[in-house]
């Protein structure tokens, strides 16, 4: 199977200054069919439509909660009836919260922890199986810098904490459906400019963070875009349980 006989799924990938439609971009770009699963269907039929028009290859656009099994379920099944197998599972979907761990409660801990874990296992359970029984998958998780090195960049313990979570559970994954043809990543990234992080890059505080990156300017979306279709591709299948760094050298470790 080549990638154009294979579809890719980006989830959360609505945002038009994100990480997922970068990915999405990237993906459709190396001759894959791109899915862009999001909250927002408007936002992810837009994306659709725009990696469809830019890149020549058919892009679907569904509305997915990747915390509900039933929505996940419907996503796929529609999926499933129009486009080729899933080849490929990018589990960008996060919500990020900067609120100190003395004033987390425990309603606010739980939705991180809901769309960053659950979300990633919901989608994840229901992707595997078949990437098993083809004896093909690349599935790739978006942790983050704040797992690595204990929040400090954006966010908070809840948020370091489940990042932490995706990285064990992409790990140990790697070893189960290692044998099956299906790799299992994780990239980490740090300081990406993005609609997330746009708004608090100016002025001292930017070049305060600056100060720390060796490489001496922000990500773009197309760092990790690149190194997540790298890692999709046929020719990966020997790098699996790996972490990805993609922080201009702020952590070394």
């Amino acid at each position: 199977m080549t990638a154009k006989e294979k579809t890719a799924v980006v989830t959360g990938a609505a945002s038009k200054r994100g990480i997922g439609r970068a990915t999405a971009h990237a993906l459709a770009a190396a001759g894959w069919t791109v899915a862009v699963l999001d909250l927002d269907e408007a936002g992810a039929k837009a994306a659709a439509d725009e990696v469809a028009a830019a890149h020549g290859i058919p892009a679907f656009g569904l509305a997915c909660d990747v915390t509900d099994e039933t929505s996940v379920a419907t996503a796929l099944d529609t999926l499933a009836a129009d486009a080729p197998p899933i080849g490929a599972l990018v589990n960008n979907a996060g919500i990020t919260s900067p609120t100190p761990f003395l004033e987390v409660d425990a309603a606010e801990w739980d939705r991180i922890f809901a769309v960053n874990v659950r979300g990633a296992f919901t989608i994840t359970r229901a992707v595997a199986p078949g990437m098993a029984e083809r004896g093909f998958g690349r599935i790739v998780f978006l942790s983050s810098v704040s797992a690595e090195r204990g929040g400090g960049v954006f966010g908070g313990v809840a948020y370091s904490a489940a990042k932490a979570g995706q990285l064990g559970f992409a790990r140990a994954l790697a070893r189960e459906l290692g044998p099956r043809g299906v790799t299992v990543n994780s990239v980490a990234p740090g300081l990406i400019d993005t609609d997330i992080t746009g708004g608090v890059l100016e002025g001292e505080r930017k070049a305060a963070l600056l100060a720390g990156i060796p490489v001496g300017r922000t990500g773009r979306t197309s760092d990790v875009a690149d190194l997540i279709t790298y890692l999709c591709r046929e020719e990966s299948g020997y790098i699996t349980g790996a972490t990805y760094d993609v922080n201009g050298g702020s952590h070394i470790h």
